[in-house]
């Protein structure tokens, strides 16, 4: 008897149930049983499974299957065909009339979408913003109101070892409940490919259909958003990962705002992790921090007197280890304000205030299409400029003329989105109309140099 009373003890306070003034002996088999039921029911109905159709191009079968030749010449006449895939995921009800978060890859190319409620209702839903590198998205509910909903708890002070519970639909087979602990924080390097590489683990079991549904803590607050799990059969293996709340907050912000795309602060910079043997030689008392290796003229860092070596130690008091910390501690703190960044340099810590700002889209990109009497009619090219250099995920240092469309001759001739373009038949490319003269006086063979992610890559074809 004395085992079991100090068990129901133990239980809750691990549960975090407030002691009474007076520490008093349970008097009834009851008060010492102890589960997560009352919580399951205040916050399950707060949680929606999500049925999506997406409809894609599948490109028709060459008769041809086997000559090149002929395989090219069906797929430029083919029409590809419409083909529809069924998504199936969870979604988290944030106010009560009708917001919804989900994930992205559950909801973001979706043409249809159809939400159900724990009690049976149905619901259509639209898209209000969706965000493919954050894997989030944000959904309104039609004709909705008074619905049960989470709030969301400061996920900056969730502590390894706390319980929680994972709420969704896996698998397709109805609302389920699972639970754990939070196992780890500020994980990136996943390996899982999307997403900013900054979650928080779970050892709560989370399968296929549970992307998009909440993990909470023990008072029914959102901690995350569950996205992911790290497995080689599909299936839980105890490794899973949640979108934290706090980054949720802030893409809720901006939807509520009327954000046709998620923005987030610029920080112009590239990074390495600082380990003990860098931190000897930059003598820091322990490693920690991300060393700047690269650093853009126009980023708010660089404005604020940031310089390449400077090791940054912390954003708004929280710790940064990585550049994808970086990027999520920034996209937290929002645009348009300021952040407290604590930089080592020189053997001294200082903290020194950076604005926040996006990617500017200056120099003007001055984009050009090439016409039908060039060679390559439909190429869009632009000049580089930081906005560019954000959203095509070119190197910090890039410069000159980059190619924003392939068009669909120079995709056939093996030109990508994203590619730098040095040089037209060995004279240098420095603005879109370079570009478009050089094209013009080409005759015979068209051979371009380009940088494509850090590798320089020639092409070379008659005309």
């Amino acid at each position: 008897m004395i085992r079991a009373v100090l068990t129901a003890l133990m239980l809750a306070l691990a549960l975090g149930t407030q002691a009474p003034a007076e520490t008093r002996v349970p008097q009834s088999q009851a008060e010492i049983s102890l589960g997560f039921a009352p919580l399951v029911k205040q916050a399950a109905p707060a949680v929606v499974n999500i049925y999506a159709k997406i409809v894609t191009e599948a490109p028709q079968a060459s008769p041809f299957a086997g000559d090149p030749f002929f395989d090219d010449f069906f797929r430029s006449f083919s029409n590809p065909r419409p083909r529809v895939q069924n998504s199936l995921g969870s979604g988290v009800i944030l106010a009560e009339d009708g917001i919804v978060v989900s994930n992205y890859h559950v909801v973001g190319m979706a043409t249809e979408i159809r939400v159900v409620t724990t009690d049976r209702h149905e619901y259509d839903a639209r898209v209000v913003l969706a965000d493919q590198a954050s894997d989030l998205a944000i959904l309104r509910l039609e004709d909705a109101e008074g619905l049960p909903f989470l709030n969301l708890r400061n996920s900056d002070q969730v502590e390894v070892g706390e319980l929680a519970l994972a709420i969704g639909n896996p698998f397709g087979v109805g609302q389920t409940v699972s639970s754990g602990i939070i196992s780890g924080l500020a994980r990136t390097g996943t390996g899982t490919g999307e997403g900013f590489g900054y979650y928080i683990q779970t050892d709560a079991p989370i399968n296929p259909g549970n992307s998009g549904g909440a993990l909470i803590d023990v008072n029914g607050e959102l901690i995350g958003i569950n996205t992911r799990i790290l497995s080689r059969s599909g299936g839980s293996n105890g490794i899973g990962f949640a979108i934290p709340a706090n980054l949720v907050r802030e893409f809720l912000h901006q939807a509520r705002t009327g954000a046709e795309s998620f923005q987030r602060p610029w920080a112009g910079m590239t990074g390495q992790p600082v380990d003990a043997d860098l931190a000897a030689s930059l003598g820091m008392p322990r490693p920690e921090g991300m060393l700047i290796s690269e650093l853009h003229p126009e980023s708010p860092f660089a404005k604020a007197g940031f310089e390449v070596g400077d090791v940054v130690t912390e954003v708004d008091g929280e710790p940064v280890n990585s550049p994808s910390e970086m990027v999520f501690r920034m996209t937290i703190a929002g645009l348009g304000g300021s952040s407290d960044v604590a930089r080592w340099r020189g053997g001294e810590k200082k903290v020194v205030r950076v604005e926040m700002y996006s990617a500017p889209d200056s120099p003007a990109a001055d984009p050009v299409q090439l016409g039908e009497r060039s060679p390559l009619p439909g190429l869009t090219v632009a000049r580089i400029n930081p906005r560019l250099i954000v959203d095509l995920q070119l190197p910090l240092t890039a410069e000159g003329v980059v190619i924003a469309d392939p068009g669909p001759y120079g995709a056939r001739a093996g030109l990508q989105r994203g590619d730098v373009l040095l040089g037209i038949n060995g004279e240098a490319v420095t603005a879109p109309q370079d570009v478009v003269d050089l094209m013009g006086r080409t005759q015979g063979w068209l051979v371009l140099d380009l940088l494509r992610r850090g590798q320089r890559v020639s092409l070379r074809f008659r005309l």
